[in-house]
């Protein structure tokens, strides 16, 4: 037939070769000869091929979804909110800090806990703790900062609405969140230690309870039995399992310890923080993948975090960089503090203790162990003084003691530059003076015409380096302009001194807490 086609007996037609035999053999008939090969394969390579598409196709859907489920689960907030840091940090390297809030806003799941009236705005910050972690992941401070803590507030704008609001002096540190959002508190705490926080993590109740639930309870210990009407907390003496609402109360409850003040909650949060810690690392929850997805699941649907963290590589990077640290060197620490002037009821910042802290942290020593060498050379480390030129022909010399010095304070430590004062009087400038002046990150010398050795023999007295050293026309004498890189101390460039107590403890220590005796429950 023309269509080059032919019927069998029965009817049917079937090929009678040329073209259409030709395009068979490019089309059906060639797919039939690819599958040969499959035709010849072993029944169990058959099997385990097939096995392994359908695995990869699973997991990568698998991990798809829980990318997606993660992702969708984060909220994010600016982190700052005017005065801030856009230094791009890498989440992988170098060091980091990370301000962890605990919320208590009464919102959703949390409205149990009180009316919305009782957290107005964005919410205070039940909980506020500095993380700071080494650049080569080998320690970890954790620094607390009490509730009642009187600090100066500045000038921040929520970024949702757009309005400013003013700074403002002596208020409770865990305000500072509660009109212009978290940003405000990240720059209050950068305000306050000279540092620059990287990120922030913000949970609230809800959180707190599925991270303790996740785990399967986290250990206590107290040192009698324990019930708070306000909290709910009821315990009985010695160690205990904690999950759910119990932990939850453990570590809002702010009568139930020591004096039934804020220090004693700190302290009871680090001893909580410190056994999840221990737990996890016995655990090899971080080496788990599923015992991880489980926590990031619980953890994201209840945090907030900065855009720069908003992202499940970001998490897990962080997550990555503790896992190996050895928890003897995760230090838990409280700011020094002493009953406020103003308010006794209220604390502020002890002094000097408090900026030997904040300095200690900026130059990284390791507070587990101050005398140690910081892994690599400080920013705040003075540069070598520059060798006197040979050339330079011999000053006549002058009286020290009538020289007009004075000492601008801008390291943010109130009466910082009497310190200083009293050292060049030692040195013999009888005459120094001081002044408070605007917040400067590097300390220098200025000296106006004919005072330059006047300059170098000040500059001497303090251990600030040549380099530092600036001709300045306006300037009668010499003044020392006083940075943040020199509040403590009066040699600059020095180790930063500090308390024998300031680490409360490590991770590795197990602690007890002290029953508030107003508390204990009898029998």
């Amino acid at each position: 037939m023309g269509l080059g086609r032919e019927k069998r007996d029965d009817g049917a037609e079937v090929s009678s070769g040329g073209p259409v035999s030709r395009h068979a053999e490019g089309g059906t008939l060639g797919a039939a000869r690819h599958l040969g090969h499959l035709r010849g394969m072993p029944v169990w390579l058959k099997v385990v091929t097939a096995v392994v598409s359908v695995a990869m196709i699973g997991g990568i859907a698998f991990a798809g979804f829980w990318f997606l489920r993660l992702q969708i689960n984060i909220s994010k907030a600016p982190l700052n909110a005017g005065g801030g840091n856009n230094e791009q940090v890498s989440d992988a390297t170098g060091r980091m800090q990370i301000l962890i809030l605990g919320s208590d806003t009464r919102d959703g799941e949390n409205a149990e806990y009180g009316t919305a009236d009782d957290s107005r705005g964005y919410g205070k910050s039940d909980v506020m703790m500095m993380m700071d972690i080494s650049e080569d992941n080998k320690r970890v401070s954790v620094i607390s900062f009490p509730r009642d803590l009187l600090v100066d507030i500045p000038e921040c704008k929520d970024e949702e609405t757009n309005q400013v609001y003013p700074a403002r002096s002596g208020v409770m540190i865990n305000e500072a969140m509660a009109e212009a959002g978290i940003g405000c508190a990240v720059d209050t705490v950068n305000q306050l230690t000279g540092l620059e926080v990287d990120h922030f993590m913000m949970a609230d109740f809800t959180a707190v309870k599925e991270l303790s639930n996740a785990v399967g309870g986290v250990e206590v210990c107290i040192s009698d039995a324990v019930y708070d009407p306000d909290s709910r907390l009821r315990l009985p003496a010695g160690t205990s399992a904690v999950q759910g609402e119990m932990a939850l109360a453990f570590l809002r409850t702010r009568h139930a310890f020591a004096d039934g003040g804020d220090l004693g909650r700190i302290k009871a949060q680090q001893g909580f923080l410190s056994s999840l810690t221990r737990k996890i690392k016995d655990d090899g929850t971080l080496s788990d993948p599923g015992r991880m997805l489980k926590i990031a699941d619980v953890v994201t649907q209840n945090l907030t975090v900065d855009e720069g963290l908003a992202s499940v590589p970001s998490l897990l990077t962080i997550g990555n960089r503790l896992k190996d640290i050895d928890i003897s060197k995760v230090a838990f620490v409280a700011v020094p503090t002493t009953p406020a002037l103003a308010d006794p009821n209220r604390l502020q910042i002890a002094e000097p203790a408090g900026s030997q802290l904040f300095a200690a942290l900026r130059q990284d020593v390791d507070l587990t162990d101050p005398t140690a060498p910081s892994p690599s050379p400080s920013e705040t480390s003075a540069p070598p003084t520059a060798a006197p030129t040979e050339t330079a022909p011999p000053l006549p010399p002058y009286d020290k003691a009538v020289q007009p010095v004075t000492v601008a304070n801008g390291t943010g430590v109130p009466g910082r530059a009497q310190e200083i004062v009293q050292a060049l009087i030692s040195g013999g400038f009888t005459q120094a003076g001081q002044f408070e002046a605007t917040a400067v990150e590097q300390s220098v010398v200025y000296y106006g015409t004919d005072f330059a050795d006047v300059a170098a023999d000040v500059a001497a007295v303090l251990g600030i380096p040549a380099a530092q050293m600036v001709p300045a026309p306006n300037i009668a004498g010499v003044q020392v302009y006083l940075g943040t890189d020199f509040t403590t101390g009066i040699t600059y460039g020095a180790p930063a001194a500090l308390p024998d107590d300031i680490v409360n403890q490590t991770a590795k220590d197990a602690s007890c807490q002290q029953a508030n005796p107003a508390l204990i429950v009898q029998g």
